[in-house]
């Protein structure tokens, strides 16, 4: 009997539910209709034309802006950022074209974008964030293309500067992706952003050479043809140790020459040294008998 009570008072609400529905697929397919109502074979025609002349302008506005950033004196770090903006603009114009060729109205679609774009952009919040982030590292400019940076425990070569990661040549010649959002919010170290590199190299002698007489072979060892000549040579002892004594040798390069003159003054040393009879020692213990 209850059941039956139930059902009964149900009847109507859902009689209710299902005319709504009704209506709500009725106005949904009459805004269909009326939206392909626009679409008529002279707009179509018209709208195909217009878009293999879009296609067309748009790659002939690619083409002369990579002629313009090559030629121009702008910073390598901007072409790629560039070029994806001006595509991006380029796109977005064609497509409000084509619609308003159709017929369709351009300000309800520029709502219908900016909603969308709303939910897009909540959705890819990092996405957003690593373009702000190239927008930062483009205008601040800690390094540019073709600079040796260490970045989030990584190190390499600048290949790029994209719209959301950063590509990177490791020494070894792998490329790396870092997101330009982890770039910003890191410690930067630009290894090559000044003309000259200072080297420094530390070596342990021993007790029984003259510090003089070390002091003398670390200078000539450092006499490279590509050290800079106008800052000098710094060579000191820097150090006792158990077994040793340490010494300290600067100079400084081009910072494009630095590994070939590091290498190079660390070779001159061990022969300098064997020249000059000095001991490069290691840790040992001395031990001294009694009688």
């Amino acid at each position: 009997m209850r059941n039956f009570l139930f059902l009964s008072a149900m009847e109507p609400l859902a009689s209710q539910v299902a005319d709504e529905l009704s209506e709500n697929a009725e106005q949904t397919k009459s805004a269909i209709e009326k939206f392909f109502d626009h679409f008529s074979l002279p707009k179509l025609v018209s709208a195909a034309i217009l878009l293999v002349i879009c296609i067309i302008c748009i790659k002939i506005i690619l083409r002369a802006t990579e002629k313009m950033l090559k030629s121009s004196k702008l910073d390598k770090s901007c072409h790629a950022f560039l070029r994806s903006s001006i595509k991006i603009v380029l796109v977005f114009l064609a497509i409000m074209l084509l619609a308003g060729t159709l017929g369709v109205d351009t300000s309800s679609l520029l709502a219908i974008l900016s909603v969308a774009g709303l939910a897009v952009s909540l959705s890819i919040q990092d996405s957003l964030s690593n373009l702000a982030s190239a927008v930062v590292l483009l205008t601040t400019r800690p390094f540019k293309v073709g600079d040796f940076i260490e970045v989030s425990g990584k190190s390499g070569t600048v290949r790029q500067i994209g719209v959301f990661h950063t590509q990177i040549a490791t020494p070894d010649n792998q490329l790396v992706y870092l997101p330009n959002s982890q770039i910003t919010s890191a410690q930067i170290t630009n290894v090559t952003g000044n003309a000259l590199r200072r080297i420094e190299i530390v070596v342990q002698a021993s007790y029984d050479a003259a510090p003089d007489t070390v002091k003398e072979a670390l200078v000539r060892a450092a006499q490279h043809p590509k050290r800079v000549d106008f800052e000098p040579v710094f060579a000191r002892l820097s150090g006792y140790g158990d077994s040793a004594i340490s010494y300290t040798l600067r100079l400084w390069t081009a910072g494009c020459d630095y590994w070939n003159v590091y290498y190079d003054v660390l070779e001159n040393i061990s022969r300098e040294f064997s020249r000059s009879n000095i001991e490069m020692t290691y840790p040992h213990i001395n031990v001294h008998m009694g009688s």
